[in-house]
């Protein structure tokens, strides 16, 4: 006697999936904390005085411009003389006009001549600190017994710990919208199936305490970065006034929503879909169809509160992060929600399939093909809404390729797209699930039931309900060892559950990507901060050496002349000529004259009139060169009382 397979809607994940995850686990721990402190999304474009100058007199304040709002307070720009002293009022002022976005603190009067040092910090407007520290000269640079800070404010132990609540968060969101989504729009049974109500039960709890971590982290976070700082109440009742304080909280009302969501999900909802399945589809219709309809009226109400939910949750980073800042937030906010929900409703869903294909005995076909087309749907939006916030942050092929964030960009569409690719083929799979003939359906023996065969069929013997409840789980244990033999031979299912298996794999890279794109500077900041004038720097340490050639038309009025100034920094600098003839030997000339001009900030000509030293050679000491930026050399060289000419060339000056 044979047994016909059931129908080959029922799948089931490998034994060796609990394994593969942890190993996913450790490496997404590796990776997340190698990927070292977050760069922060306000840049500094400009201060005055700027970095490395020199200045004659002593400024009445320090000034500092960035490429978007930032959070300051009094203590956020202090000012230190040569011995570590501050000289700055401790008073912030706002000097923000239109689209100009600048900070400054006075100065006190009187300063003596030496190099003191400014440092910052602030919190940009996307909610991620930023700091920095750079030094100025008044009348000549000095010594100073203050160093500069390597380290960046939001890393450490802090932004490290701060880093992972903030994935955890994500991760939470994303399979517990997603999961949802899956039982509401996919396989309807799945709220009375205990393993997906652990699941999104577990990422409501992941996203509370993600959150509750963040908020109680953000004041060491965005300032000392010490754990200790977590206890300040002071520092707490701060963040709270903050937009980032502010959309915390709010996530945190609105997971109480969401707890009375799953509550009526996995309660109500759970029980009446479980009493209409034991009564089948077809008295179900006949004979309750008051109670189908109060089934159906729940559903249509946890689907819009559900969505609601959804979307003031996701509306929380939108608020706070990369979309309020920078331009078009009008448009920005609303596509960062429907790209945060259709990232949810596919990969928490798929996490959602995953655990029904491992843990449930078994789901209807259906229930995939309509994941199938969730998922397809959800690739739409995110491709629309990411093209947009690629094009918003990036702005330039320039800084797709050269900036940190346009690389990590160009990472996430690569894993996009093999994710993609999976999902075609695990829909294929689908499909072949679908066209599986049922007379070809997978065929196995059944084990010969002995006692039934040699049992007197007039005779019926009285059985003990603990022999008849043991009887009765070994007879379940037997058709659930039949059925996942059955299901074993099918290859479409096996196709199926590694294919699922991988989307999974590459869905848990890719939203570690997310999280490190989040805290990563936009691509368009990062080429604003590169445009600064300290961005083109001279190489430390080494004297700035041309040589042009000239000719000046007269008589012996062909040859080359060499120029040296050293340090080649703002500053002080000496400056050495040496003119030479065409055969390489020094030529006296009756004068050389130089002149630096600085054309981007006006500056210039600043007049050098070089003593002779030697035979074809002048020097001049203290030449002062008081910004960084690309300066022009002139030289003027005459070789006679009529005959003259004047070279130059661009260099750049640190």
């Amino acid at each position: 006697m044979t047994a016909i397979a059931p129908s080959p809607a029922r799948v089931r994940a490998p034994a060796f999936l609990p394994r593969f995850a942890l190993v996913l686990a450790a490496l997404l721990a590796a990776l997340f904390t190698a990927a070292g402190p977050a760069t922060a999304h306000a840049a500094l474009t400009a201060s005055d005085p700027q970095d490395g100058a020199v200045v004659a007199t002593a400024p009445a304040q320090v000034t500092l411009s960035f490429s978007e709002q930032v959070a300051m307070g009094d203590d956020s720009i202090r000012v230190m003389d040569p011995q570590g002293r501050r000289v700055d009022t401790g008073e912030l002022r706002d000097m923000c006009s239109g689209t100009t976005i600048r900070y400054g603190t006075a100065l006190h009067s009187g300063l003596p001549d030496g190099t003191y040092t400014v440092a910052w910090q602030a919190v940009s407007a996307d909610s991620h600190p930023v700091s920095g520290a750079f030094t100025f000269s008044i009348g000549a640079p000095s010594a100073t017994s203050v160093a500069l800070p390597t380290a960046q404010v939001g890393g450490g132990p802090v932004g490290i710990a701060y880093g992972i609540a903030r994935y955890a968060a994500y991760a939470g969101f994303t399979v517990l919208v997603g999961g949802a989504a899956f039982i509401l729009l996919c396989w309807r049974r799945g709220a009375t199936q205990r393993p997906l109500q652990k699941l999104v039960v577990r990422a409501w709890v992941t996203l509370t305490a993600a959150t509750l971590v963040m908020l109680v982290l953000r004041t060491p976070y965005t300032g000392s970065g010490k754990f200790a700082d977590a206890l300040d109440l002071d520092g707490l009742r701060a963040v709270l006034e903050t937009k980032t304080g502010a959309s915390l909280v709010s996530r945190l009302l609105l997971l109480g929503a969401a707890a009375l969501f799953l509550a009526v999900l996995f309660g109500a909802y759970a029980r009446r879909t479980a009493e209409d399945a034991a009564k089948g589809p077809g008295k179900r219709r006949e004979k309750d169809g008051g109670a189908e309809k109060e089934t159906d009226d729940l559903l249509f109400g946890l689907g819009i509160g559900g969505a609601v939910v959804a979307a003031g949750i996701a509306a929380t980073w939108a608020l706070s992060e990369h979309a309020s800042t920078g331009i078009q937030p009008g448009i920005a906010m609303p596509a960062d929600i429907l790209h945060l929900l259709a990232v949810a409703a596919w990969l928490g869903g798929l996490t959602a399939l995953l655990v029904a294909l491992h843990k449930v005995p078994g789901i209807e076909r259906e229930a995939v093909q309509r994941f199938s087309r969730v998922a397809f749907v959800s690739v739409v939006v995110l491709a629309v809404t990411g093209v947009y916030q690629s094009w918003r942050q990036v702005g330039s092929w320039s800084a797709l390729t050269g900036t940190s964030y346009g690389q990590l960009l160009l990472l996430k569409v690569g894993l996009v797209a093999v994710l993609v690719g999976i999902a075609y083929v695990s829909r294929s799979w689908t499909a072949r699930l679908t066209e599986v003939p049922a007379g070809k359906a997978a065929k196995v023996p059944r084990r010969r039931d002995v006692s039934r065969e040699t049992r007197p069929a007039a005779v019926t013997v009285p059985q003990d309900p603990k022999r008849a409840a043991q009887l009765a789980r070994q007879r379940a244990a037997r058709e659930s060892a039949r059925e996942k033999q059955v299901r074993d031979a099918d290859p479409a299912r096996a196709g199926l559950r590694r294919s699922v298996l991988a989307e999974a794999g590459v869905a848990i890279a890719l939203l570690a990507v997310t999280t490190v794109l989040t805290s990563t500077e936009p691509g368009r900041t990062a080429e604003e901060a590169s445009g600064r004038d300290t961005a083109a720097t001279a190489v430390p340490n080494r004297a700035i050496k041309i040589t042009l050639p000239f000719d000046t038309g007269g008589q012996n009025g062909k040859g080359s002349v060499r120029v040296e100034v050293d340090p080649g920094r703002v500053g002080a600098n000496a400056l050495h000529v040496w003119v030479d003839d065409p055969d390489g030997q020094p030529l006296d000339i009756p004068e050389v004259k130089v002149a630096f001009t600085l054309p981007a900030k006006d500056i210039g000509p600043l007049p050098v009139v070089p003593e002779h030293a030697a035979p074809g050679h002048w020097s001049a000491s203290g030449v002062q060169l008081p910004l960084a930026g690309e300066w022009r050399i002139d030289v003027t060289v005459r070789t006679s009382d009529i005959d003259q000419t004047t070279v130059q060339k661009n260099v750049k000056i640190g």
